[in-house]
C-alpha cells in the first residue's frame, strides 16, 4: 500500500482515540475549558451515561464569533504562548473540540461580554456547519449528542450506563476540590442531580469543598498539611492513620490545580504511611503540588493525566517528609469513626455488629447471663430488655462470665480522684482495668478505652526505630562476597547510592561491568536472599530514586521484634503503670495505631454517653 496523507477527519479520529476514552473523558475536556475560561459556574447534563447526551455550560469569558470555526480546528488554542515548558493552563493541546465533534454530533453556542448576540457552529462526524446567530446569554454552552455514532466499534467497549455515569461524577468531583470558588452542577435522567456550592479559594473554604465531596467524616479525621522545599510546595490534608479506606480511589493529587494520577505521588503516600495502616488499606488524601511550569512536564500523556517532574526525588522526599512530620505534630488522634461503630454497637437493634458464631473463644453475654442462675428470666423477650440480645455490642462469646470473678484492676484503689492536670490531657486518667487488656480512662469530657497490648507495641516500636536509624546499622561480613549480575545501568545505580547503603548495613562495590560484590548485609537481617535483595533495591532505585526497600525490611523486623517485646494482654497493671503507659503514647507519634495498622484506642465523647442515655 502506498504511502498517502491521511483525510482530517481520520487524522480527528485517530487523536479521538487518544483523547477520549469513554464519556468522562469529553466531560473532562469540557469542564476544564470552561475553567480556563474564568468559569465560575458550570452546570453539566448527561443521559444514556453520557453516550446520548452531554451539556456543558458556564458563564465564562465565551468564544467570539470570527473565532467559532477556530476553536473546533485541529491544534488551535488561545492558551498556549510560544513556550511549551510554561503551561499555566488545564488545556492547551487544541485537539479536544475537533476529536469530539470527529466522533460525535457536537454544537457550540457562545456569547462574549461585548457581543450583543450568540453565534453557533456544529460538526457532525467530522462535518463542519457554518457559523449562524443564536440566543444565549454570556458564556459557552457546548452540546454532545451520539458519542461515537461515527465509530461504532467503540461503542462495543463501553460499559453499562450506570458505570459510565459513575465515571463522570468522579471526574466532576476530582476538578471541584481543586476549583472550590467555582459552583458545580451535574443532572440528568441517569443520575441523582449532585450540587456542590461554591465555597472561596482560602484553606477553610477548599476544606468545606472537600467535605462537600468526600462527605463530613474528612475534614474531622483530616490533618493539614503544609510544606516548602527548594521552590516547591505542597498544601493539603490527609487522614489520620486510623480513618482509612479499602482502595486508593480517595487519594486526590494535583499539579498546578491539574488533577493527576501519578504513580511518583501514590507511591509517595504509601511511603509515608508504611508503618502506620493496616495491610491492603488506604489513607485518604488531598495533595495540591505547586511548583514553577518549568520544571515539570505535563505534556507526556494525550489525556494530561500524567506529568513528569525534573527532580522526582525532591517531590517524593517532600511528599514523604511532610506527610510523616504533620502526623508527628498531630500528636495522638483516634478516627470518629471509632466511636460512632461504638455508638452504632450499643443501640438497639445494631445487628450488623452481631456475630455468627464464636468470637475470639468466649460466650455471648446471654449465654453467660443464663449461665449466672437467672434460668427462669429470657432477656430476649423481655418488654424492658435494654439491647436487642441478638446483636448490639457485646461479643458473641465472652468466656469470662462463666469462669469465675472477673479480673480487673481500679486505679483509683488505695488514692484519690486524679489529679485536675491528667483530666486535661488527651487520654486522661486511668480509672480501670477491665478484661486483663484494656485500659478505661477518663478526660473531662470523655470517655477513652485503650488496648494496652497494641498502644505498647506501637511505643516499643517507635523506640526501637529511633535506635536503629540513630547510628550506621551494624553489619555482618560476608566470608566470601556475593557477585550480583544486573544491567550496567543498575550497577551504576546501586554504586552512585552506595553510601547511603553502607548506612543501613548493606556494603557494595562495582565489581567489573554490569555487576556488583556484597561484601556486608544488615546483622538484623541475618540468612538473607542477597542476591534478590539487591535486585529489589536496584529496581525501586529505577522506579524512585529511593532505596527505602532494604530500610522497609530492617523496620519489620523491628516491628516483629515490638510486637513479642510489647505488654502482654492479660498482664494486670498498676495504677501508676496505666498512667504511665497513656503518658508515652501522648508523646510517641504515630500511637494511634499499632504497627499492624489496628487502632489502640478509641473514644467515646461525653455528649455521646448523654445521648445514648436519653440525657440529650
Amino acid at each position: 500500500m502506498p504511502i498517502r496523507q491521511l483525510s482530517e477527519t481520520m487524522i480527528n479520529q485517530i487523536a479521538a482515540g487518544e483523547v477520549i476514552e469513554r464519556p468522562a473523558s469529553v466531560v473532562k475536556e469540557l469542564v476544564e475549558n470552561a475553567l480556563d475560561a474564568g468559569a465560575t459556574r458550570i452546570e453539566i447534563v448527561t443521559a444514556g451515561g453520557g453516550l446520548n447526551l452531554i451539556r456543558v455550560s458556564d458563564d465564562g469569558l465565551g468564544i467570539p464569533e470570527k473565532e467559532l470555526a477556530l476553536a473546533i480546528a485541529r491544534h488551535c488554542t488561545s492558551k498556549l504562548a510560544d513556550n511549551i515548558h510554561d503551561i499555566r493552563s488545564l488545556g492547551f493541546r487544541g485537539e479536544a473540540l475537533p476529536s469530539i465533534g470527529s466522533v460525535a454530533r457536537l454544537s457550540i453556542r457562545s456569547r462574549t461580554a461585548s457581543s450583543e448576540n450568540a453565534a453557533e457552529i456544529g460538526i457532525d462526524g467530522g462535518r463542519v456547519s457554518a457559523v449562524r446567530p443564536a440566543a444565549a446569554n454570556r458564556g459557552t454552552t457546548v452540546e454532545v449528542r451520539d458519542l461515537f455514532f461515527a465509530t461504532p466499534a467503540r461503542l462495543k467497549f463501553m460499559k453499562g450506563e450506570r458505570a459510565e455515569s459513575s465515571a463522570i461524577g468522579d471526574v466532576i468531583k476530582r476538578i471541584a476540590i481543586a476549583f472550590p470558588a467555582v459552583r458545580f452542577t451535574l443532572a440528568g435522567p441517569d443520575r441523582s442531580t449532585l450540587e456542590l456550592p461554591a465555597t472561596d479559594d482560602s484553606p477553610e473554604g477548599r476544606l468545606r469543598r472537600v467535605a462537600q465531596v468526600m462527605g463530613a467524616d474528612f475534614p474531622d479525621n483530616a490533618i493539614a498539611i503544609d510544606a516548602t522545599r527548594d521552590g516547591v510546595h505542597l498544601a493539603g490534608h490527609v487522614s489520620v492513620p486510623s480513618f482509612t479506606r479499602a482502595n486508593a480511589l480517595q487519594q486526590y493529587a494535583y499539579v498546578n490545580g491539574r488533577p493527576v494520577r501519578d504513580k511518583l505521588i501514590a507511591g509517595a503516600i504509601r511511603g509515608a504511611f508504611a508503618d502506620v495502616l493496616p495491610r491492603d488499606r488506604h489513607a485518604v488524601t488531598v495533595l495540591f503540588l505547586t511548583l514553577d511550569p518549568a520544571i515539570v512536564d505535563v505534556n507526556v500523556h494525550p489525556a494530561k493525566a500524567d506529568v513528569r517532574f525534573r527532580d522526582p526525588g525532591l517531590v517524593r522526599g517532600l511528599i514523604v517528609g511532610a506527610i510523616r512530620e504533620a502526623l508527628a505534630n498531630a500528636g495522638i488522634r483516634a478516627a470518629t469513626t471509632g466511636a460512632a461503630g461504638m455508638m452504632a454497637a450499643f443501640r438497639p437493634g445494631a445487628a450488623s455488629y452481631a456475630h455468627g458464631g464464636p468470637a475470639n473463644g468466649h460466650r455471648s453475654y446471654e449465654a453467660a447471663y443464663r449461665a449466672s442462675g437467672f434460668a427462669g428470666f429470657d432477656p430476649a423477650r423481655s418488654p424492658q430488655r435494654p439491647l436487642d440480645m441478638g446483636g448490639g455490642f457485646g461479643e458473641d462469646e465472652q468466656a469470662a462470665f462463666d469462669a469465675g470473678p472477673l479480673h480487673s484492676a481500679d486505679a483509683r484503689a488505695g488514692q484519690n480522684e486524679a489529679a485536675e492536670t491528667l483530666l486535661g490531657t488527651a487520654l486522661g486518667a486511668a480509672r480501670a482495668q477491665v478484661h486483663e487488656n484494656y485500659i478505661v480512662a477518663q478526660t473531662r469530657d470523655s470517655l477513652v478505652i485503650v488496648d494496652q497490648h497494641a498502644a505498647h507495641e506501637r511505643l516499643v516500636y517507635e523506640a526501637l526505630k529511633n535506635a536503629l536509624h540513630a547510628r550506621a546499622v551494624p553489619s555482618q561480613m560476608l566470608l566470601l562476597p556475593e557477585i550480583v549480575d544486573l544491567p550496567e545501568e543498575d550497577a551504576e545505580r546501586l554504586a552512585m547510592h552506595s553510601e547511603t547503603l553502607a548506612r543501613f548495613g548493606l556494603g557494595i562495590e562495582r565489581f567489573g561491568p554490569g555487576a556488583v560484590a556484597v561484601r556486608e548485609t544488615p546483622s538484623m537481617l541475618g540468612e538473607t536472599n542477597v542476591q534478590q535483595l539487591v535486585r529489589d533495591l536496584a529496581d525501586e532505585i529505577a522506579d524512585n530514586d529511593t532505596v527505602d526497600t532494604l530500610k522497609e525490611r530492617l523496620d519489620r523486623i523491628a516491628a516483629t521484634m515490638a510486637c513479642h517485646g510489647s505488654v502482654r494482654s492479660g498482664r494486670l497493671l498498676k495504677p501508676e503503670e496505666m498512667n504511665a503507659l497513656l503518658r508515652q503514647m501522648e508523646a510517641t507519634p504515630g500511637s494511634g495505631t499499632c504497627n499492624h495498622g489496628r487502632p489502640t484506642y478509641i473514644e467515646l465523647k461525653l455528649a455521646d454517653i448523654e445521648r445514648l442515655f436519653g440525657r440529650r
